[in-house]
């Protein structure tokens, strides 16, 4: 038995007695062993030590911190070939403007090699490293085809079906590359002319995928329909649910949800619970409501035990979610059980 500083926890340690917060509350029981999840909470909690079993061998110990190594290494490998990707797709956009092919077999691949070590990927929580609202389109396509992929299988497409919409998703807004640049970073309002400008963007994008052979027509559809609506009110040719593709009905959820959670000159990100509850919202009439019930009932479920900050700048811990309110769970912050469901002036800023 020892009593250790949290800074000196380590992966594995078992806590033998109850660890109490401030106010007197039980944070976590005796018997629980030691994770990166418990190690953010007691941090968040502000719990200077606790009092763990004897360490195991330092065989034992090893192990665990080589598992720790493979897992560093994986997100590690996962940022290079984030980084690779963008580079690739600034290529590919400048080289949109005059070439009348793009280089499928290295987008394919390069989007191959991200979605193999897609475990690293958390679409809540998820941030590039080196990101700027310049570069927006490029961060946005890239999440957009990784949170497209994990979509389709969570919503029963078949396998066939889950790269083809992946790249539909990475290649969702390859119109922007004829879009006059100056009009996609204007912080103002937009004029008129600027908005049908902008909207062109997606028979743009149509017409530099169309003739590509080695791309699933459903793929180059997500270019065109991915800001139709169910009910005929998007664009570019108003049509309605039965005529949208369902590779573009995948991707116009996962586009909604990267755009308005995302850094752009004209707008702040938003708290992606916020945005949840909002995809839920324009869910009738506007998207598929059973895709959008699947994405907002898979990316919620794994989130017990996530550290969050309300809009009130308290940090808590999520520790239930009522699956009627999945965007609006119960929150522990020291000690005080806050439920979200109930109070509804306030929501989760941020997941930490």
């Amino acid at each position: 038995m020892a009593t250790v500083s949290v800074s000196q926890l380590k992966l594995g340690d078992k806590i033998i007695e109850d660890v109490i917060t401030k106010l007197g509350n039980v944070l976590f029981k005796r018997g629980v062993n030691v994770t990166p999840r418990e190690i953010e909470i007691l941090r968040a909690f502000l719990i200077p030590s606790v009092t763990i079993e004897a360490r195991e061998s330092d065989a034992a110990a090893e192990n665990k911190a080589e598992d720790m190594k493979t897992e560093d290494s994986g997100l590690i490998q996962f940022y290079y070939e984030y980084d690779k990707m963008i580079q690739l797709l600034k290529k590919v956009f400048k080289d949109a403007m005059s070439s009348p092919t793009l280089p499928i077999l290295d987008i394919r691949n390069g989007l191959e090699q991200l979605i193999a070590r897609i475990q690293h990927y958390n679409i809540l929580t998820f941030t590039p490293r080196m990101s700027n609202t310049q570069e927006y389109i490029y961060h946005n396509s890239i999440m957009v085809a990784l949170t497209s992929y994990m979509l389709a299988r969570w919503h029963g497409f078949q396998s066939k079906d889950w790269m083809p919409i992946a790249l539909g998703g990475l290649l969702h807004d390859i119109g922007n590359a004829k879009v006059d640049p100056v009009i996609l970073s204007k912080p103002s309002k937009l004029t008129v002319l600027e908005v049908e400008e902008v909207r062109r963007h997606t028979l743009y994008g149509y017409s530099i995928l169309k003739n590509t052979p080695s791309l699933n027509d459903g793929s180059k559809l997500c270019a065109l329909q991915h800001h139709e609506r169910e009910d005929g009110s998007g664009y570019p040719l108003a049509v309605k649910g039965d005529k949208i593709h369902p590779y573009a009905k995948v991707v116009a959820v996962a586009d909604i949800f990267h755009a308005m959670t995302s850094h752009r000159t004209y707008k702040k990100a938003q708290s992606p619970y916020l945005v949840l509850e909002q995809v839920q919202k324009e869910s009738f009439g506007k998207l598929d409501p059973i895709i959008v019930s699947t994405f907002i009932n898979k990316v919620t479920q794994f989130h017990h035990g996530t550290i969050v900050r309300l809009s009130d700048g308290r940090v808590g811990e999520i520790i239930f979610t009522d699956r009627s309110n999945p965007t609006r769970p119960m929150v522990n912050v020291n000690g005080t059980i806050i439920n979200l469901a109930v109070d509804r002036s306030m929501f989760i800023q941020e997941v930490i």
